[in-house]
């Protein structure tokens, strides 16, 4: 018999930056909270010192901090027509294995979306009609502005410690930052970064073709810093072992160095790890749920809870929805259903070029140390006349010189073996230097999300089943974007270009510049087209929340992380301010 445990406030599945965003605001409300993570704890200070952190074979090779493929991965095709098989190997998909999640090992970028991104469809059919989104049917509007999201992205950067320059304070456009961003309340809590000799070099020249540079803003702080919780953090030291790697200097945005150290304090939160949730469990009724089944040491237990908060990583939230039966699978033949819509993922490109009298000394990077340009982001620029909508930022970026990663980067033509390698490699190293496109990706009726009806995880539950390959719109923005990425490398003088443009072969989760991975339980004001409310409420049951990536119903031309945090926030303060006093729907459908 499944051993049930003590009744919690609010139980929490999956303990990365969500999950540790919203039990440290419930906490401190103080409401009792549960936390369950699938993978083991990992603390700063053991497992990831200085002396351990930089190995690369380790970390970013061998992809040990993620989670193991026996433990659960997902299925691919390209099309319904199409018999899907498991993926293999994490490229596209970064699953967390730890507590802190994926954020242990992100890189950093911390990314404000512009306003255009959360009213794609309205504000697309306000400046251009609605024919500009024909064979965009799926794409919808998010329930929430920038303008209802910018406390919470403050709070969320507080927390962080992000650095940056803001280009946007309340109104005041600032040169040196981003002068297309929503505006702000306040500046970053740290200063930007610094830049290396390419940010030098690509912020020249783009300022010179009149485009308006600015430092990206970086979960990788600036100076030592002491956040709102009273956790203390430290400089980058500029190492460059950040994606793929915990940070042993208490200087990279994450659970581990920005939340933990003030959470496992409190006597009304109590985690557990190594612990696997299968699902919620809904009352008889069928409306609520009342906790969640998990298995941990071989054994079943249930977690009773008078809230359910879904946190984990993007597929497993969407999963979960439909391994608990809440909500309605979507079928992309009707467009009924909304669980597994509007997925999407990360539009990008990348140019690298070689030059033969710079060196780029790569050896010092950061995972967010870039300058990048906004200026053909989002609708930051007229589409009138264009094919497609939305954009991408283009950045000249820095980093990582990660020898093992670094060591197939070689100017065209070289041999990849032998004494010609290895010269080619001295030679390549210090010289070359790469401009990054990570662009927007729009909603496609095919492409969606299910439970796959052959492959099974080790308990017997059916693995998730991902359809997707590019659509027209996001194709041909990412054509556009790659030619004027080409130019500014040119300009720069580059030579012996290398152009990677994803969208130009069909989508497989093998070779991606990204694992920004968005969508399937999505948010909206329609619950016929959304399966969460603004406040990340399940329409179908309103004691469940589901906060992740999972809930964009597009992808801007940015990483995911600090919306997913800032919605976290707000959907955590929902909870303890409106929700424990009057259970129900926090909107009327």
């Amino acid at each position: 018999m499944a051993k049930t445990l003590p009744k919690a406030d609010v139980v929490i599945v999956g303990m990365g930056w969500a999950g540790s965003v919203m039990a440290e605001e419930l906490t401190r409300a103080g409401l009792n909270v549960v936390g369950i993570e699938r993978g083991a704890w990992r603390d700063t200070s053991t497992d990831f010192p200085p002396a351990v952190d930089p190995d690369e074979l380790r970390w970013h090779t061998r992809r040990n901090m993620l989670q193991p493929m026996s433990v659960e991965t997902t299925t691919f095709r390209n099309r319904t027509d199409q018999t899907a098989a498991p993926v293999r190997n994490w490229s596209a998909f970064q699953y967390g294995w730890n507590v802190g999640g994926a954020g242990a090992h992100w890189a950093g970028m911390s990314w404000r979306f512009l306003e255009w991104d959360f009213q794609v469809a309205t504000k697309t059919r306000e400046r251009y009609g609605e024919e500009k989104l024909n064979g965009l049917e799926n794409v919808q509007d998010w329930g929430v502005t920038y303008k209802d999201m910018e406390p919470y992205y403050d709070r969320f950067e507080r927390i962080a410690g992000t650095s940056g320059y803001a280009g946007n304070i309340q109104g005041e456009k600032r040169p040196g930052g981003n002068i297309f961003e929503g505006p702000r309340k306040r500046d970053y809590p740290t200063p930007a970064l610094k830049d290396t000799h390419w940010m030098s070099m690509y912020r020249e020249t783009v300022n010179d073709m009149g485009y308006h540079p600015f430092t990206i803003p970086a979960g990788n702080i600036s100076q030592a810093y002491v956040n709102p919780l009273g956790v203390n953090m430290g400089p980058c030291t500029y190492c460059g072992f950040c994606d793929f790697h915990g940070c042993g200097n208490f200087s990279k945005s994450s659970p581990q160095a920005c939340i933990l150290p003030t959470l496992m304090r409190r006597p009304n939160f109590t985690l557990l790890t190594e612990t696997e949730v299968l699902h919620a469990v809904k009352h008889d009724d069928g409306k609520t749920a009342k906790g969640v089944k998990f298995i941990a040491n071989g054994e079943e237990g249930f977690q009773p809870a008078d809230v359910v908060c879904i946190t984990a990583y993007q597929m497993d939230n969407v999963r979960l929805m439909l391994l608990s039966g809440i909500g309605e699978q979507y079928d992309p033949q009707t467009r009924r259903g909304t669980i597994g819509r509007n997925y999407s993922y990360q539009t990008c490109s990348s140019v690298t070029g070689f030059f033969d009298n710079e060196r780029m000394n790569p050896f010092i990077g950061g995972g967010a140390l870039g300058v990048q340009i906004d200026d053909f982001n989002g609708d930051n620029f007229d589409h009138t006349d264009l094919d497609f909508i939305g954009g991408a930022g283009i950045m000249g970026y820095s980093t990582n010189g990660r020898p093992i990663q670094n060591m197939n980067g070689l100017r065209p033509g070289t041999k990849r073996w032998g004494s010609e390698w290895k010269a080619g490699y001295a030679r390549d190293y210090q010289t070359s230097a790469s401009i990054f496109c990570q662009g927007t990706s729009m909603p496609s009726r095919d492409v969606y999300l299910d439970l796959d009806p052959t492959y099974k995880d080790r308990h017997g539950q059916p693995l998730i089943r991902l359809t997707f390959d590019w659509n027209e719109n996001d194709k041909k923005m990412a054509n556009y974007v790659t030619d004027k990425a080409t130019e500014i490398m040119k300009r720069a003088g580059g030579k012996h270009l290398l152009t990677d443009n994803q969208a130009s072969r069909s989508w497989n989760p093998y070779m991606q510049h990204s694992s920004h991975t968005i969508g399937g339980a999505v948010m909206g004001a329609d619950p016929t087209t959304s399966a969460l409310n603004p406040y990340l409420q399940s329409w179908d049951a309103h004691n469940v929340f589901v906060v992740g990536a999972s809930a964009f119903p597009n992808n801007g031309g940015y990483n995911p992380t600090l919306t997913v945090g800032a919605l976290a926030v707000r959907a955590a303060q929902a909870i303890h301010q409106t929700y424990i006093n009057n259970p129900g729907p926090l909107v009327e459908a």
